[in-house]
């Protein structure tokens, strides 16, 4: 038989020029019971993904990038993932984040805020694109190109998602206000991974860790505000 893909004839059980399966196995009970194992997997999967990066992340995100792309969790599902733990954890407790909130929503610039305040994931994501464009220029003298250095900063935010879930959950449970000292563990946490990822042993990589973290997520609220007093302009008769 003939590959369906590629067309290419299949003499096992998969292709020898694309690797797609000579023959599909129907989806059933078992095909979703493995599925759900292989996401949560301990040896490569979202629970594996949560502890490499927690151990090591620049080095396994280098690894992934370089050398081994099937050990993790893929970058983007990582981040959708992270993103649907935070929205459950704090839909379900009616939490708020509350990184940036504007009081009034009857602005532009406050329903642009307030739908990011309440779509972390999201923000997360548009966020990243602007860390992912200062890392690149601070740290141009290495290989890497926007797109590897984007995906540097998927695993890197959707484990701050993580870390500021987990927080939010003990500040519920405990009544303890933890958001200050959450910040600051979840900024560490972002310096001490871009560093190691290009070089943990040069001083310098961490101000700019810190320098494109900081820049990144400045612009894009600076963009934003832009954005909503240009609608206010717009909407003024």
């Amino acid at each position: 038989m003939n590959c369906k893909n590629c067309n290419t004839e299949i003499n096992q059980n998969y292709c020898p020029q694309c690797g797609r399966p000579a023959k599909l196995h129907r989806i059933d009970g078992h095909y979703i019971q493995h599925e759900i194992e292989h996401l949560l997997h301990f040896e490569r999967g979202f629970l594996y993904t949560i502890k490499e990066l927690f151990l090591r992340p620049g080095q396994s995100i280098k690894h992934f990038i370089d050398e081994d792309r099937n050990r993790l969790v893929k970058p983007i599902v990582f981040v959708i993932v992270c993103s649907l733990i935070n929205t459950f954890v704090t839909k379900i407790f009616d939490i708020e984040v509350g990184f940036i909130h504007i009081d009034t929503k009857l602005t532009a610039m406050g329903a642009i805020f307030n739908w990011l305040e309440n779509h972390y994931g999201y923000a997360n994501l548009f966020y990243g694109i602007f860390m992912a464009g200062y890392a690149k220029f601070l740290f141009k003298k290495y290989k890497y190109n926007f797109f590897e250095i984007l995906i540097l900063m998927c695993y890197v935010l959707g484990m701050q998602m993580l870390i500021i879930t987990f927080f939010l959950a003990i500040a519920f449970a405990t009544k303890i206000e933890l958001m200050p000292f959450a910040l600051v563990i979840m900024m560490v946490y972002n310096v001490w991974s871009i560093s190691q990822f290009f070089d943990k042993t040069k001083i310098m990589n961490y101000i700019k860790a810190l320098t494109s973290h900081l820049a990144g997520f400045i612009t894009a609220n600076v963009l934003l505000g832009l954005v909503g007093v240009l609608i206010e302009q717009i909407k003024k008769p």
